[in-house]
């Protein structure tokens, strides 16, 4: 059973950090082509933030590119997503995700939330201007 459980959201002001953590059970190669965090605004759709492809390939979604770290480490089985110089728009609940199907590494399809299948509960992060 594949399980993922973010933490680490929270509320902080313009300009501060935060670091989302993904812990991550039952996820074989089969299973985790691609891992990502996802969010989702009030009233918005969700959409791909930062992806990790088991070969090692990332992708950020443009206005956070050179703010958001994605990363993985294997020895704890978590995946990580550190935000640095947040802005309010970052607001939203963001999801740790994980695809089963090796397409998801097609460049165009990395940051496509309909790629991924297993999804944790969401961790609230609120940036206050």
């Amino acid at each position: 059973q594949v399980l993922l459980e973010e933490s680490g959201g929270g509320s902080v002001e313009a300009g501060g950090s935060l670091r989302l953590t993904c812990a991550l059970s039952g996820l074989t190669y089969k299973n985790s082509y691609c891992m990502g965090w996802f969010r989702q605004a009030p009233g918005k759709e969700r959409e791909g933030v930062a992806v990790l492809t088991g070969v090692g390939t990332t992708r950020y979604e443009d206005s956070v590119k050179g703010r958001f770290t994605i990363s993985q480490d294997k020895a704890t089985n978590t995946l990580s997503l550190q935000m640095n110089s947040l802005k309010p728009e970052d607001t939203a609940m963001y999801y740790c995700a994980s695809a089963a199907d090796a397409q998801c590494r097609l460049w165009g399809f990395l940051l496509d939330n309909s790629r991924y299948h297993y999804w944790g509960q969401g961790t609230q992060v609120t940036v206050s201007s």
